[in-house]
């Protein structure tokens, strides 16, 4: 086993040059787990390729070996995606950051996986455009782990998630062969690999160049936070916004919890004690948006609103969003460790949602912070918990009973986040084993020996027969795979 370790050490040195591999046991820890860190998972190697091509070769070294193999951006991820796997590799697609062409006329870019989303836009703002899909990681999250996870972000209830807005991916497949999928115009010919290719969570290959499309910017933008006496109140004022045909660029809410955490780390104005904060933003022609925004004040009135705080400025829309999209990690102001979940439940149930989470909470003696895209129904709720106190294992299971939870009201296990590990196992709540079967089959048909991404989305008896333990490998990560070596 040494021997053959050693022989594809030196391949993968020839792949990606010396500078391109880890293996010091200290570095190596950096990259035992992504954004959810109650997983974790230490790799034999990490490799940090330059180019499409030594990713590729790097690639075509795990095939020929059988070593399993994980793509990783930012690490920004918080469903285990990105979890390594024992005796495996990571390969980061980080130095590969560049914006390689904008197409102004055409409104596209091409850029490679390591780009963060934000700078997308910050790179096509002096033609008047921007990249539409903005998850609250944007400014550290990467383009590559967006197609990834097929990434939304506040603004996805108008303009849609990641899918929605890539035209073409260059991919590295399982084997090593790189092919691109799509083409210049949204719709393309014959099946749609591109569409099963986002939101694969890397168990298909590992996207090394995106086209994507790019918007104008829009005319006016109006933004509003309307606080509530009761989060159901708020609940019923985002479903009377979308009964009356408008459909906002965004609709956010956060709960008493999450606000008191944002004003403690960034103190962005929202009224201390408020049961629930809606953030509503329009976006358009002028005339279009100054009469809807009126009658999204008029209904926030109806429905009991205690304040209205219109941004005038664009200052003040920023001090809003950034409250907003600094919430998650806000959350080590009041707790010391948090689970977050991403289920989706239909619009008119968010009300039940939150109180039977708020139930569910109670139960278990730990506290949930809900901050949410309540647009389209994607709750976040954050499950709270003190790890060294010996919360880790009530904490993992209310978050689990959340998410399916989800599931029992009609939705689904993730708007966003994705499966990766910490949701595998409840996969058998919300598909049949047909479902699961068909979609095992189109995995098996890109990757036959089951080393890309391995252990994640799909279930398997191995897999979930057994629950992981705080900070200790997921079990069908350690199983069988010292022989790959």
């Amino acid at each position: 086993m040494a021997l053959a370790q050693d022989r594809a050490r030196e391949e993968f040195l020839t792949a990606v040059g010396p500078d391109g591999l880890i293996d010091d046991p200290v570095e190596l820890r950096s990259y035992e787990c992504d954004g959810l860190t109650g997983y974790r998972v230490t790799p034999a190697l990490v490799l940090l390729p330059r180019t499409t091509e030594q990713v590729a070769a790097a690639v075509r070294v795990c095939a020929r070996h059988r070593i399993p193999f994980v793509a990783r951006g930012a690490g920004t991820g918080l469903s285990g995606g990105a979890l390594p796997v024992a005796e495996g590799v990571v390969i980061s697609v980080q130095r590969l950051r560049a914006v390689l062409e904008v197409d102004p006329v055409h409104r596209r870019a091409r850029v490679q996986p390591g780009v963060t989303n934000l700078d997308i836009t910050r790179t096509v703002s002096e033609h008047g455009l921007y990249f539409a899909p903005d998850p609250s990681s944007q400014q550290v999250c990467t383009i590559g782990g967006n197609v990834a996870e097929n990434s939304g972000g506040a603004h996805c209830l108008k303009y849609g998630f990641t899918v929605n807005h890539v035209l073409a991916a260059e991919v590295v497949l399982p084997d090593g062969t790189v092919t691109t999928l799509g083409g210049d115009s949204a719709h393309q010919g014959g099946y749609d690999l591109l569409g099963a290719f986002i939101g694969s969570e890397g168990t298909l290959g590992i996207v090394t160049e995106i086209t994507v499309k790019l918007l104008p910017r829009p005319a006016v933008v109006r933004t509003v936070v309307a606080d509530f006496p009761s989060v159901e109140q708020s609940c019923r004022t985002v479903s009377a916004i979308v009964a009356r045909g408008i459909v906002p660029a965004a609709v956010e809410m956060m709960d008493t919890l999450a606000i008191e955490a944002v004003e403690v780390a960034v103190a962005a104005g929202y009224t201390r004690g408020a049961a629930a904060a809606l953030i509503v933003e329009l976006d358009g022609p002028e005339g279009e948006v100054a009469t809807q925004f009126d009658q999204v004040l008029g209904l926030c009135r109806e429905h009991g609103t205690t304040k209205l705080r219109v941004a005038e400025t664009d200052e003040e829309r920023t001090a809003i969003w950034k409250g907003r999209k600094a919430a998650f990690a806000a959350m080590g102001r009041i707790s010391p460790n948090y689970f977050v979940q991403d289920g989706v439940v239909p619009r008119t149930r968010l009300a039940e949602a939150l109180t039977r989470i708020a139930e569910l909470a109670d139960a278990a003696g730990l506290r949930v912070a809900n901050v949410f895209h309540a647009g389209d129904g994607n709750l976040h709720p954050l499950v709270l918990y003190n790890e060294s106190a010996g919360e880790h294992d009530r904490a993992e299971e209310l978050s689990s009973a959340i998410a399916e939870l989800c599931v029992d009201l009609g939705g689904s296990l993730s708007g966003e986040h994705g499966i990766g590990t910490d949701k595998v196992c409840s996969m058998v709540r919300q598909f049949t084993a047909d479902d699961l079967a068909t979609m095992a089959l189109l995995r098996q048909a890109y990757d036959p020996q089951n080393i890309c991404n391995p252990g994640k989305l799909l279930p398997t008896p191995r897999l979930c027969g057994e629950q992981p333990g705080p900070h200790k490998p997921h079990p069908a990560e350690t199983a069988g795979l010292a022989e790959r070596w």
